[in-house]
């Protein structure tokens, strides 16, 4: 396991949790290409600007959204996290809970590609593993 890589998925969530835009930005490469839950919505996004806009997009939406990280694979340059995610909707007292996936493919300590999936085999099969 690429203690790196790991290391680096847990800073990025760290700065999510605690919306450091910024610290989040410098695990990005410039050119990370990102695949959010709401991709059909946002479509594909491309380098820092295309983080910004799905960062603002995403906490705009859900303002307290939070992730834990419950359980991590390191292949080669990629790391698959499984997360637990809880928040709420803007404006709504609705609670939510929902796991995912978590893919993301690293170079010289930077994200250079990550995708949220709904499924754990869909994850696994992105990143050429079966389960």
């Amino acid at each position: 396991m690429s203690q790196e890589n790991v290391e680096q998925t847990h800073r990025a969530v760290d700065a999510l949790n605690g919306r450091d835009l910024e610290a989040y930005l410098m695990l990005m490469d410039e050119d990370v290409e990102a695949v959010s839950r709401i991709a059909a919505v946002e479509g594909g996004l491309h380098g820092h600007d295309g983080i910004r806009t799905w960062w603002d997009n995403w906490f705009g939406s859900f303002p307290d959204y939070t992730i834990e990280v419950v359980g991590m694979r390191d292949i080669e340059d990629i790391t698959l996290a499984t997360i637990k995610a809880v928040g709420h909707g803007a404006g709504s007292a609705l609670p939510f809970e929902d796991n995912a996936w978590l893919a993301g493919r690293w170079r010289d300590g930077r994200c250079t590609w990550w995708q949220v999936f709904p499924a754990e085999a869909e994850a696994l099969k992105a990143v050429g593993l079966s389960e």
